[in-house]
């Protein structure tokens, strides 16, 4: 009983999955395995092989191996890297056949394991492919040597430009820093000469100041000198008193009088107006001028 379960069992797996003899199911898998070839050529291997598709992937498998070889052969001395000596003739009995190589290296990772990909598919046995994988690894090798280089020279010549730009900034720092100095010194020096012009204006200031007081002063002895000049009664005389005290160099009567009684207050007036008076080219009378020629004014 359990045997025939098992054996119904084994029936119903086996009936799960598509058959060989199902010619549609293996004539899809074949394109699958083999996009690159024409579908008449998968089909007639199919027909050849009685629909068994495993007999029919082993013989479209030595059909590529067969044209890969062939190809290979035809390129010979034309491909990019040469096989190893050792391949050229026999080795362990097996022959060994050139592979064609891609004249330019891939780009990408992806293309890289593209390569790899169909250099170990195409290979023939061992041998094949370990001459395959190791011209593939010498081209990854050159050409990564010859990205490095590129861009180690790259790098250099961008170290060069940064250098010299380095340097261009560094010699405008020296001109702006010089310029700033140069600016320092004037800022000060206008600072300075501000400064003395202030100075000299409260000075100008301070001389107008004399000034209107010299001018008021001036006026002032200018309108007493007329007074004095109108009031005198005997014009072209001087009082004997006067002419006596001047020659000998003493005090005055008023003067003396004055003193007696501690009275100084003429005399800031007459200070003042002798100093004026005494050049002018006139004779006043005695009334106006005796105090002003004693002897503590001459």
């Amino acid at each position: 009983m359990s045997a025939v379960v098992c054996g119904e069992k084994i029936i119903f797996l086996r009936g799960s999955y598509p058959t060989p003899s199902s010619r549609f199911f293996a004539l899809d898998r074949l394109i699958a395995l083999f996009p690159d070839m024409d579908k008449q050529l998968l089909e007639r291997t199919l027909n050849e092989c009685g629909d068994d598709i495993e007999t029919a992937i082993k013989s479209l498998t030595e059909l590529r191996l067969v044209s890969v070889e062939q190809a290979a052969s035809a390129v010979g001395k034309e491909s990019e890297y040469q096989i190893h000596p050792n391949a050229n003739g026999v080795t362990n009995g097996e022959a060994v056949v050139e592979n064609s190589s891609p004249q330019k290296p891939p780009v990408d990772g992806a293309d890289w394991v593209d390569l790899f990909v169909r250099e170990m598919v195409s290979a023939s046995n061992i041998d094949d492919a370990r001459i395959r994988a190791s011209r593939a690894l010498e081209l990854l090798e050159k050409s990564i040597c010859e990205r490095v280089t590129s861009e180690a020279h790259g790098l250099q010549q961008e170290n060069m430009m940064m250098k010299e730009q380095l340097q261009a900034l560094i010699q405008e720092n020296s001109l702006l820093k010089r310029a700033v100095a140069i600016q320092h010194e004037r800022q000060k020096e206008f600072e300075d000469r501000g400064q003395e012009l202030h100075n000299l204006k409260q000075m100008v200031s301070q001389y107008q100041e004399q000034l209107r007081t010299l001018e008021v002063n001036n006026y002032s002895l200018t309108m007493h000198l007329k007074q004095a000049q109108q009031g005198s009664s005997i014009p072209g005389r001087f009082h004997p008193d006067l002419k006596q005290a001047s020659d000998r160099k003493q005090d005055c009567w008023h003067c003396q009088q004055r003193r007696r009684t501690n009275d100084y207050h003429h005399f800031p007036f007459c200070i003042h107006l002798f100093s004026t008076l005494k050049q002018l080219p006139v004779v006043l009378p005695y009334s106006s001028i005796d105090l002003r020629f004693c002897r503590c004014h001459l």
